[in-house]
């Protein structure tokens, strides 16, 4: 477990892009998190689609980014601003999902992440790499047609939590209180009765 309270597969398994003028800049697939450099960073050219006329990152031969390029991208390409945008496989918050937890409703409850973090909807099951949880997660955010947000972060069912801020910091502060929260809930026995009165999804 690291100093923030997360084991050490939250920081292995993630991603992170940050946008500046003409490029986007993204973690590599298949690199350990934990040990990320600079010069590790994919830099992807931004380009104009000329078929769907909306500007797309451009992927050139060999280049290996995360495999979640369209999450980032659906929330970095309308913003005006510099934006960083962080993808986790959060232990406790996945785990509070899946058990019943509603995030929204339990965070209001709690100051100590309600006071900062604007928790949106839970993003159901969707195949990871898909543009189908990339559309959804931006969804589930509030992404506005002028680039702002809703929400600063959600959690993805059965999958990881998507969080947005100016700098790569906040955006991981947002996944710590979130994932705090859901620790202390799974913690306190209330995830558990939710999950228990539940009905089944395992076949008989």
């Amino acid at each position: 477990m690291n100093e923030a309270g997360l084991q050490p597969e939250t920081a292995i398994s993630a991603c992170a892009s940050v946008r500046a003028s003409k490029y986007l800049y993204i973690t590599p697939s298949g690199w350990r998190k934990t040990i990320v450099h600079p010069e590790h960073v994919v830099r992807l050219e931004i380009i104009k689609d000329t078929v769907i006329g909306h500007d797309i990152p451009r992927v050139r031969d060999g280049q290996q980014p995360s495999g979640e390029l369209w999450m980032h991208w659906n929330l970095q390409r309308d913003s005006n601003k510099t934006r960083t945008v962080v993808h986790v496989h959060a232990t406790h918050i996945v785990a509070a999902v899946y058990a019943g937890v509603d995030l929204p409703a339990v965070c209001a409850e709690f100051p100590d992440i309600s006071r900062y973090t604007r928790v949106g909807p839970t993003v159901p099951a969707l195949p990871a790499l898909s543009r189908d949880l990339a559309d959804v997660t931006a969804e589930c955010l509030g992404l506005r047609k002028d680039g702002t947000l809703e929400f600063d972060i959600v959690g993805q069912a059965n999958h990881g939590v998507c969080a947005v801020a100016t700098d790569p910091w906040a955006a991981y502060e947002h996944i710590e209180r979130l994932d705090h929260i859901c620790e202390i809930v799974l913690k306190s026995g209330v995830a558990a009765r939710a999950a228990n009165q539940r009905p089944s999804t395992l076949a008989a």
